[in-house]
């Protein structure tokens, strides 16, 4: 069982480092994205917090993987 839980958290954060970043380009590209005086918008502000959390959760998920591969059997 913590095989599988140890893969699930892996596949968890290469997700997020995979899909994430790469839908921020798109994000930041948007008309929506600046003001006509070329500052961020809230619709730019509130996706790169978004983005942010999920890196965070993959980081986290990355290292509770690590820790459990290398901590001893319960």
């Amino acid at each position: 069982m913590t095989a599988v839980l140890i893969a699930l958290l892996l596949v968890n954060a290469v997700f997020n480092v995979v899909v994430w970043p790469r839908f921020y380009t798109r994000v930041a590209k948007d008309p929506r994205a600046r003001g006509a005086d070329g500052k961020p918008t809230r619709f730019l502000i509130v996706h790169a917090v978004l983005i942010a959390l999920a890196l965070t959760i993959a980081l986290a998920s990355a290292i509770a993987a690590i820790a459990a591969m290398f901590s001893p059997a319960a």
